[in-house]
Formats: C-alpha cells, sequence, structure tokens
C-alpha cells in the first residue's frame, strides 16, 4: 500500500520534501543571521501547520487542541530549554547560532504530519468528521508549532536583553 500511495503523490510533493531539507540541513552547523531570516523559517512552518489542520478539519475541538499544544509545549520549552550559546550581536543586528538538528527534525514532523493525514484521509475519507482523528492531528501540529515558537521567542529575548543592555 506504501508504493501505492508514494506512486499517487504529485512530484512536486517531493521537490517540496527535498528543499525543507534542504532548509533543515543548513540549521545543522553553526551560522549568522539576522532577526528577520531566523523568524521566517518558524512562521513559514507554523503557517504549514495552521493551513494543513484548517483546510483538512473543521470541528473546533481540532482548533482548541492545536492552540492549547501550542502555547502548552512554548511555555514549557521557554522555561526548561533555555537558548545554548546564541549571541546577538547588537552593531551587525546579526545572530551568531549553533548548529542544531532540531529544525530538521520540526521541518521532517511537520511535513510527515501533513503527508500521513493527507494519505490516511484518502484512504479513510470518513475519519475527516472524526474528532479523535481531528485532535490527535491538531495536537501534533500544535506542539510542533509551539517549539517552532518557543525556539524563535528565545532568541527575540536575547537580541532584546543585548539591546537593552546596549542602550543602558
Amino acid at each position: 500500500m506504501l508504493i501505492q500511495i508514494l506512486r499517487h503523490t504529485p512530484t512536486w510533493v517531493f521537490i517540496v520534501f527535498g528543499a525543507l531539507i534542504w532548509l533543515g540541513l543548513n540549521q545543522t552547523r553553526a551560522r549568522t543571521a539576522s532577526i528577520q531570516r531566523v523568524t521566517i523559517l518558524p512562521l513559514a512552518m507554523v503557517t504549514l501547520s495552521i493551513y494543513g489542520m484548517t483546510h483538512t478539519f473543521d470541528a473546533i475541538g481540532a482548533y482548541a487542541a492545536w492552540a492549547t499544544a501550542c502555547v502548552v509545549v512554548a511555555a514549557l520549552w521557554l522555561r526548561y530549554a533555555p537558548a545554548r550559546n546564541a549571541y546577538y550581536d547588537a552593531v551587525t543586528a546579526r545572530f551568531s547560532l549553533p548548529g542544531s538538528w532540531l529544525p530538521l527534525a520540526l521541518i521532517c514532523g511537520v511535513f510527515v504530519t501533513k503527508y500521513a493525514v493527507g494519505a490516511s484521509l484518502a484512504i479513510h475519507p470518513q475519519w475527516r468528521g472524526d474528532l479523535a482523528f481531528a485532535v490527535a492531528c491538531a495536537t501534533l501540529y500544535g506542539a510542533m508549532s509551539g517549539l517552532f515558537l518557543a525556539r524563535t521567542m528565545q532568541l527575540w529575548q536575547i537580541a532584546r536583553r543585548t539591546l537593552t543592555v546596549a542602550h543602558a
């Protein structure tokens, strides 16, 4: 059945997946980036997450599950996973960032979730109205979005603290 699913997948899906893998692999090595640059990818992935959910499910419970998972995971990450080795240079307005495999894992997670949900609904269209399926998928989308947002918020906090000290 997996072979059939892959055969019926449009070519552009594999191209998008390849581009996302490339973006994620770029995050695995140390680099510098502007605040705009570190914000674009997470916002794009959160948008993909929301798009995947809103264009698939219409249950209000799914929206509540997405929002709850997003907020809870972001809050937990911000509290218990401090940003390590990320610095903001106020003069150049750029971050020095260590490499991390987490963005690649999250990018793949959002993509694979969207793909798996689409394939599941193609095989079982009745699941579109199944609240439990919708809530499970939305919770997964929300949790990954929360991680993306929390990591970006950490960088914004570093920049804000640096600018506050620089202007003091």
